[in-house]
């Protein structure tokens, strides 16, 4: 996600200087026309703006938090935007550090997939001060087409968490209307395309209904990342103190996707669990 967002910066004019732990990935950088720098802190030192784009929260914390990290190299007033997918607590540390630190900080997660990175028509979710939000929304104009400031910091991580049960549970969903669909002989393909055009249709379905037919399961976005994503959805659910059955479930298939050795494939193989759980093999 974050060369693709890197490129869309550099041809709006921007200069943008990288790190990242995979060598190949800095490549890709200069490639684009950035720059490739050997360290967090070589990153961080001139920087009027900083973006990341990690995995998990104990990344996040690593990157910004620790020895050598982002906040330690930080000149004052520097723009924070952390647009990973992470836990809204977090968020909320990363913010509350950044701040006594005289940097200003956003949590501004993002939904779209590597087209939309690639497109620059991600959709992103703001948390954090309104008026750091106005400071960042010139530079996330270059990078999404749906912008929202939801709320204070940790918001934007609560939101994402909700757009990702969402998306698991649509997934699965029209697996199991294809495994419907080809044990009663009809065409799965013309099926979906009935669906895609009526109340049943979906982001999902416009761009997958015909991959997932096929099964073609390059990511994309991988299980392992929506079975982290799926876990900080319960723990928010546990924090706001609520139940959220249908997304319990969810989280199980998902799991279950990345016990049968599916991990390293996209979410739409979601597909593939549910045959299984039918007794039916596929090409």
């Amino acid at each position: 996600m974050g060369g693709p967002m890197a490129a869309n910066l550099l041809k709006a004019g921007h200069t943008v200087i990288g790190y990242d732990a995979q060598p190949a990935a800095l490549e890709k950088l200069g490639a684009a026309g950035g720059k490739a720098a050997d360290s967090v802190a070589a990153v961080t030192a001139d920087a009027d703006v900083v973006i990341t784009m990690l995995p998990d929260s104990p990344h996040v914390e690593e990157v910004i938090l620790g020895a050598g990290g982002v906040l330690e190299n930080a000149n004052p007033g520097l723009l924070l935007i952390d647009m990973s997918t992470i836990r809204p607590d977090t968020s909320i540390k990363v913010a509350e550090e950044a701040t006594a630190r005289g940097v200003r900080a956003l949590d501004a997660p993002v939904s779209g997939g590597e087209k939309g990175a690639i497109d620059g028509v991600l959709s992103i979710m703001v948390g954090g001060e309104e008026d750091v939000f106005t400071a960042a929304l010139p530079i996330l104009e270059v990078l999404g087409k749906t912008i929202v400031h939801v709320g204070p910091s940790g918001a934007g991580q609560t939101v994402k968490a909700a757009n990702q049960l969402v998306v698991g549970g649509t997934y699965a969903l029209v697996a199991e209307a294809i495994v419907l669909l080809e044990a009663s002989g009809v065409d799965a393909g013309r099926g979906l395309d009935v669906l895609a055009g009526g109340l049943a249709g979906s982001r999902i379905l416009e761009l997958k209904r015909e991959s997932m037919v096929a099964r073609q399961f390059a990511p994309g976005f991988r299980i392992d990342l929506h079975h982290k994503d799926m876990g900080i959805a319960l723990a928010a659910a546990r924090e706001a103190g609520v139940a959220l059955p249908v997304t319990g479930l969810i989280a199980q298939l998902i799991a279950a996707a990345k016990a049968q050795g599916y991990g390293s494939l996209d979410h739409s193989v979601l597909l593939k669990v549910l045959e299984n759980v039918s007794g039916r093999t596929s090409a």
